[in-house]
């Protein structure tokens, strides 16, 4: 069943971000692919209290709470036969009065020199291959973003928040879940604040603020659990990190790997952000619980401590990443962004 729902989610969080991108006004484009985050930070919101809920029914409260899953799925489902195609998949693939139509309707001004621009943006064909020289620069932008974004530590927080709350010594069950639910507010709060300033501040300012704010709260999360503080104070250390979590990484990365590939290769270069987001979300929700478990077992909670320094240290260095390598997109239409990279 994960399986499944994992080959589901990753083609998801491949063709979504890339279809809002090719859908999407150049001033508009940051909030609008920004708004694929916001819907996965309210259904994590949701699944938190749905748990919240289901806590306590039965023994087969677990069998409910990956069930009711499939409710949303088959929304999902009916709603995607309503959208229609990309315009630029149309354009390319030959469809240019289905492209016109869509355009016009999308509010597209200047058809005929959209069209151009996207048959201009192609080198080489529809069907180059991604992994060329000239297409180093967005590769290494795409797979340094992903990898950061789950060296923060995100979805080991989001999976293991009831066991993380539980190290701190807060008490199991119930009460470990609803703490959980504050998490999941913090992400849908503060991902809608992104999604109303990244186009008027662009995607490195959130990225560095971001950044900055995580090192000090996972830091101060490393601190508590090398101290023994314990309990209640470690939630507020995550709906901070979770907070400035959200603000950033959760909404820039999805609209920033959308931007960087030229209309030939971004099917290919999301799905390299995507397979390398989701490979790293799997090492470290796999070791996560692993390191934190041998340390029990040793007598010394010292998992906490150094998981915690380990993502405090990666934000740090994603930070540098950010300010010394990463270009600003913001308001470029996706052509102007390949000239500018040196795609020619």
């Amino acid at each position: 069943g994960r399986i499944a729902g994992g080959i589901a989610v990753g083609a998801s969080s491949v063709v979504g971000p890339m279809y809002i991108a090719e859908i999407s006004p150049a001033e508009k484009r940051g909030r609008l692919v920004a708004s694929f985050q916001l819907n996965i930070v309210i259904g994590i919101l949701f699944a938190f209290l749905s748990n919240y809920f289901m806590v306590g029914i039965g023994e087969n409260a677990w069998r409910l709470m990956l069930g009711v899953q499939a409710i949303p799925a088959l929304i999902f489902l009916f709603l995607l036969q309503q959208i229609p195609e990309s315009p630029r998949w149309l354009a390319l693939e030959g469809r240019e009065d289905e492209a016109k139509i869509i355009l016009a309707k999308l509010g597209e001004s200047n058809i005929s020199a959209a069209i151009s621009a996207i048959h201009n943006s192609v080198v080489g064909g529809i069907k180059e291959c991604l992994f060329t020289s000239k297409y180093i620069k967005p590769i290494i932008f795409a797979v340094l973003l992903a990898m950061f974004n789950q060296l923060s530590g995100i979805n080991a927080i989001i999976y293991y928040a009831n066991r993380i709350f539980e190290m701190a010594g807060v008490p199991a069950g119930a009460i470990a879940f609803q703490q959980s639910i504050y998490i999941g507010v913090a992400n849908v709060v503060f991902t809608i604040l992104a999604m109303t300033l990244i186009d008027r501040f662009g995607r490195k300012t959130l990225l560095l603020i971001g950044c900055a704010g995580m090192v000090v709260f996972l830091g101060l999360t490393a601190y508590v659990f090398g101290s023994g503080v314990s309990g209640y104070l470690v939630k507020w250390l995550l709906v901070g990190f979770i907070a400035f979590f959200a603000f950033s990484q959760g909404a820039v990365i999805w609209v920033f790997i959308s931007e960087i590939f030229p209309n030939s290769v971004r099917s290919q270069g999301q799905a390299l952000g995507s397979s390398t987001h989701w490979t790293m979300d799997a090492i470290i929700t796999w070791l996560f619980p692993i390191i934190v478990g041998e340390s029990v077992k040793s007598g010394y909670n010292s998992g906490g401590f150094y998981s915690f320094i380990f993502f405090t240290i990666m934000m740090a260095l994603c930070f540098l990443f950010v300010w010394r390598m990463l270009p600003e997109t913001k308001g470029k239409t996706l052509e102007s962004i390949q000239k500018e990279l040196g795609i020619e």
